[in-house]
């Protein structure tokens, strides 16, 4: 079966067997070896230039529970902005650790304008109670959304002091990161998305107001506090056991990426950053060739075109049965995403992300085709 959903995607045989090499202690020389290699090519997946004083750091736990980590070194104000299921996780996260959340709300499909999220900042320090930390989605994995980041950062200038705590789990590896120039704080992800690993371990970055406030806080958890596991990971001692297997596979990932191993026929020979370009580049024109099937049918993305994800595209249903499309598929030997949430249903997504090529997409297009007609709803 080829694995087309928002994650996990598709994992390399070499990656799977990255995985199957004898093991190693956690506390050995091997390891600390492991940790240091993926330092230089993770800081590229962030978009870190060479003298960013942001620090890099791999984590034991799902992006989810990273979340909840990166408000712990937080003040108590919190902006969350929402526009699909995962930002509104932000917001319930806040809320559970007793935080003073604000929801600045946008309908599903669309992302936060610097407009808005200016007045909403403005309006906090105009009542002496401005925000500690701001947070949001990138890639708004439900919904299909990308959200610029450019225009978001516009909108922090007006409060300073407010730090940007984003999730790129859907973006990492497949859409441009500038940590630095987006004026981010705290990035986190997943893996299973477009590194196309399997899921269990979260990467991030830090910038370095954000390490110097979170020191300074009342960080009510061990295993989930941001500052040990970031410690940890720069003096190369995890502070609990970690997933060995999975450290492998992100290195050998990060560094065949990095050397363009993954890279098509087209773009051999680029490595270091233009191979980290020539990716971003592919998962585009996957974007616009899934886009293309979808108007060719007389159907249309969620969101506005120019907010398609370079990752999942989010597809309306319009007349089709979307539980018969993903059977009809299955049986062709193809799996994509139903809907999320309240979109289930309405919506399908296909996961174009990772290492899934050109022309794998192609086949899975194919194949929509053979089975479009059968699965109208007929009136």
């Amino acid at each position: 079966m080829k694995i087309w959903i928002p994650g996990p995607t598709h994992v390399r045989s070499e990656i799977l067997e990255e995985q199957t090499r004898a093991m190693i202690g956690h506390r050995s020389k091997a390891m600390s070896e492991l940790i240091e290699r993926i330092d230089p090519p993770l800081r590229l997946a962030f978009g870190l230039a060479s003298g960013s004083s942001a620090t890099v750091a791999v984590g034991n736990h799902s992006a989810t529970a990273m979340m909840e980590g990166a408000l712990l070194g937080v003040g108590p104000r919190v902006l969350s902005v929402v526009n699909g299921s995962f930002s509104k996780r932000w917001a319930e996260i806040g809320k559970l650790l007793e935080k003073d959340v604000s929801v600045l709300e946008f309908p599903w499909g669309q992302a936060v304008t610097q407009v808005q999220l200016e007045e909403a900042l403005k309006t906090a320090l105009k009542a002496q109670r401005p925000f500690d930390a701001v947070t949001l989605v990138v890639c708004e994995t439900s919904t299909g959304v990308l959200t610029p980041l450019a225009p978001v950062a516009k909108a922090l200038r007006s409060s300073p002091e407010t730090l940007l705590l984003v999730d790129v789990v859907s973006a990492i590896a497949g859409s441009p990161l500038d940590f630095d120039a987006h004026g981010l704080d705290f990035a986190l992800a997943g893996v299973n998305k477009a590194l196309a690993l399997p899921p269990g371990i979260t990467v991030m970055c830090a910038s370095k107001r954000y390490l110097d406030g979170a020191r300074t806080k009342k960080r009510m958890s061990w295993y989930l506090d941001p500052i040990r596991t970031i410690d940890g990971h720069v003096e190369r001692k995890t502070p609990a056991t970690p997933v060995v297997t999975l450290y492998r596979a992100l290195a050998r990932q990060l560094e065949d990426i990095t050397k363009g191993v993954t890279l098509p026929a087209r773009d051999q020979g680029k490595t270091g950053a233009a191979a980290w370009s020539a990716r971003f580049e592919k998962h585009a024109r996957l974007r616009q060739a899934t886009l293309a099937w979808a108007a060719r049918h007389g159907l249309a993305p969620f969101p506005p075109e120019p907010l398609s994800s370079p990752t999942v595209s989010c597809i309306t249903a319009g007349g089709l049965d979307v539980a018969a499309l993903i059977d009809a598929l299955k049986k062709k030997g193809h799996e994509i995403g139903n809907g999320y949430d309240k979109l289930k249903g309405q919506t399908f997504r296909i996961g174009h992300m990772g290492d899934h090529t050109e022309q794998g997409l192609a086949e899975l297009l194919q194949a929509m085709d053979e089975v479009f007609d059968s699965v109208r709803v007929r009136a």
